[in-house]
């Protein structure tokens, strides 16, 4: 099925600065998939073992991520029912609760939410790229001044340029891009799990290897920290509710879409999760980031081991492409509602688009491509992503007591406890795991404060 098909390409009509509902349910949940399917699925399998020593219990761990994203979708299926316009749970929050907490969430969307992501996937390509082509950019290595660490850096940066360039012509002309590179991606992980297991070299008994796991508070913060890890790969279940006002029939679409997206995620997850137990032993699979890669090389060979990284490398810019697509339609909305720069909602007169909103998201992934290590960016997105959908779900419960909600999805109110004890759990045992960069993940949080009320200000003057 084409993008054309399922696309309606009416244009707006002169001078209109709002958002086309051009999306059916077929790209939204590609959008979806894109969305969730990216840099942590492929890299932090490694870092779980490297922490729970255990790879039945990371096994558990992807299950168990699965079933709070599913609660989640939930939850979120409703909210955007109830409130199909683009920005997600920046709009569900400011609705339902306070504008000032609404403006935090969007405060975070903007610097964590989509620009972090945006940046651990281009770092992503960068490092399995340079695992397919080790000898890649090996004259820029001969200087004094580039370092192998930077230069993937700068790969990652220049990565980042040409997306944000691809998405700032149009939405439909983004969407074809996606969506080849989704089906690309999905195609990958099936290929690889279904030949690891049928043709592939590797033992189940791995999976009872490791550690024993012994229930301690130690124990606890690394399995809290390793499920904040799971929870950045599951990332995005929420996302088609960022372009609800690009979405046609919303109320129907948004949550099916979170649904089937969520589902097939999860069964990818734990099928490739353990093609990796399969292929590589714990102790070997240990704090290695390009785990797909180094288990495709112990499954099939050397061949396998680059062909397999450049396929992810490729597919990993999916990902990438996807937060760009849905990150500035949050800062759209905040403008809107004239609480951000007057730019970031200015629609592009040609590719109706919000370009100043795009290019703004690209310099601030950036900046933290070169701000900092992969595992800092991890802990520190991680942390700052799992505070504001409890707040939303939350509005679920105040949604149903004003008898307020137009859809009333099943699983309430259980799926919904156990989201908001699940995510709670989550940040008091990270950060007491780590407590610097969950640290700074508050500060990040604190600091839209006085943004906040600066922008209430000129809003009352203006």
């Amino acid at each position: 099925m084409s993008f054309k098909s399922v696309i309606d390409t009416e244009k707006l009509l002169p001078g209109s600065n709002k958002l086309q509902r051009n999306l059916g349910l077929f790209p939204v949940t590609n959008i979806v998939i894109a969305n969730i399917i990216g840099a942590g699925i492929f890299t932090t399998s490694g870092f779980i073992i490297g922490m729970v020593e255990s790879p039945f219990i990371m096994l558990i761990l992807w299950i168990i991520g699965g079933l709070i994203s599913f609660c989640g979708s939930i939850a979120f299926g409703e909210l955007g029912a109830n409130y199909p316009e683009a920005g997600g749970e920046y709009v569900f929050i400011s609705r339902l609760f306070n504008p000032m907490l609404g403006f935090l969430s969007g405060w975070l969307s903007l610097i964590v939410g989509f620009s972090a992501p945006v940046a651990a996937s281009a770092i992503g390509f960068s490092e399995y790229f340079s695992n397919a082509f080790p000898g890649f950019g090996i004259n820029f290595l001969t200087s004094d001044y580039v370092t192998e660490d930077l230069f993937k850096k700068l790969v990652a940066v220049f990565i980042i340029i040409i997306f944000t360039i691809i998405h700032s012509r149009g939405i439909v002309f983004g969407s074809k891009v996606q969506n080849f590179l989704t089906v690309l991606k999905v195609l990958l992980i099936v290929i690889l799990v279904i030949a690891g297991f049928l043709f592939g070299s590797g033992n189940m008994n791995n999976l009872t290897t490791g550690e024993p796991f012994e229930i301690s508070f130690g124990s606890l913060k690394s399995v809290g920290l390793s499920l904040m890890f799971v929870m950045f790969a599951y990332s995005g279940w929420n996302s088609a509710t960022y372009i609800g006002s690009e979405i046609r029939n919303p109320s129907r679409i948004i949550p099916i879409s979170l649904f089937i997206s969520t589902g097939i995620v999860t069964i990818l997850y734990v099928l490739l999760n353990l093609f990796f137990i399969y292929s590589v032993p714990a102790e070997k699979m240990s704090n290695v980031t390009e785990i797909a890669g180094l288990a495709s090389g112990m499954a099939f060979g050397t061949f396998a081991e680059k062909s397999v990284s450049l396929l992810i490398s490729f597919a990993l810019l999916s990902s990438l492409s996807a937060f760009i697509i849905l990150g500035p339609r949050v800062y759209f909305s905040m403008t809107k509602a004239g609480y951000f720069f007057d730019f970031a909602a200015k629609i592009h007169p040609h590719y109706k688009v919000p370009v100043g909103a795009i290019i703004l998201q690209g310099a601030l992934a950036i900046v933290l491509v070169l701000s900092g290590t992969f595992e800092q960016i991890l802990v520190y997105m991680g942390f700052s992503l799992g505070i504001f959908p409890i707040l939303a779900v939350l509005g679920v419960f105040k949604l149903r007591m004003k008898r307020a909600s137009v859809l009333k999805l099943p699983g309430y109110p259980v799926a919904h406890i156990l989201f908001i004890i699940a995510g709670v759990a989550m940040l008091v045992l990270s950060f007491f795991e780590r407590p610097v960069e969950s640290s700074v993940a508050i500060l990040t949080t604190l600091t839209g404060i006085p943004v906040y009320f600066w922008f209430k200000k000129r809003k009352v003057r203006t």
